[in-house]
């Protein structure tokens, strides 16, 4: 897929109307992207399946290592209206990424990203690509080959933040149950040391096939078993030794 606003060249000046609470409000290229350096990853549809499980969650896990890099704003762009938009946004609970409605597809269209969904019963959609942009102007794109159904293997997060000469954290798990306190203590250790974490509430019968003999809570890191709270408190230390 080859845009027509490449590498080099401004954004599209267009105007997004957004619902904010009760409130309609205009939103222009110029307050998204002027005197900012901006991440945008536009996607297929809201509540889509890649976009949903894997496309917007990792670049809310990596909001924080995209900022260090040097990112004011990650901006996940889509052809739906304001109110899918904020809706989805709450379902992802996703309190860094900005979404933007590009409900009349007229930034995707000045792009020349925009294709025909219609054998899917989506009409117009955006095609799947990420980019950099630096005061408005466009550094770095990541668009997906135009191959069959729904690629998505550059306009990831971590490409993204590979570029950027960046570090993903650790990828930390936790499972939980109500009112634990070493739990707590995990999330408090975690915390100090400002590391994300992904929590996974459960119950004795699942934590009865995970290592630790159902104690919680039960650490992984990077998909290897750490153990409990001691544990996690160990692996945290053996970082700044």
């Amino acid at each position: 897929m080859k845009p027509t606003i490449t590498e080099g060249q401004r954004v599209p000046e267009v105007s997004f109307h957004v619902r904010e609470g009760s409130d309609w409000k205009t939103v222009t290229t110029a307050d998204l992207f002027a005197g900012k350096t901006v991440v945008v990853f536009s996607l297929p549809g809201a509540f889509t399946p890649t976009c949903s499980s894997a496309h917007v969650p990792r670049y809310e896990e990596l909001y924080g290592a995209l900022q260090a890099a040097g990112v004011d704003a990650v901006l996940c762009l889509s052809v739906n209206d304001t109110f899918v938009m904020n809706a989805w946004k709450q379902d992802e609970g996703a309190d860094q990424v900005r979404f933007v409605p590009d409900g009349n597809g007229e930034f995707t269209r000045a792009m020349g990203l925009l294709v025909d969904k219609a054998q899917l019963g989506f009409g117009p959609r955006s095609w799947r690509y990420s980019m950099l942009v630096r005061d408005g102007v466009i550094e770095k794109q990541f668009i997906e080959p135009e191959v069959g159904g729904d690629p998505y293997g550059v306009s990831d997060a971590d490409t993204m933040l590979s570029y950027l000469g960046g570090s993903a954290p650790a990828d930390i798990v936790l499972f939980t149950k109500p009112g634990c306190s070493h739990c707590a203590r995990a999330r408090a250790a975690l915390t100090e040391a400002g590391l994300p974490w992904a929590e996974l509430p459960t119950n004795p019968r699942i934590l009865r096939a995970l290592p630790g003999a159902g104690t919680t809570p039960q650490v992984f890191v990077d998909g290897r078993h750490v153990g409990g709270a001691d544990e996690l408190v160990g692996w945290l230390s053996s970082l700044t030794d």
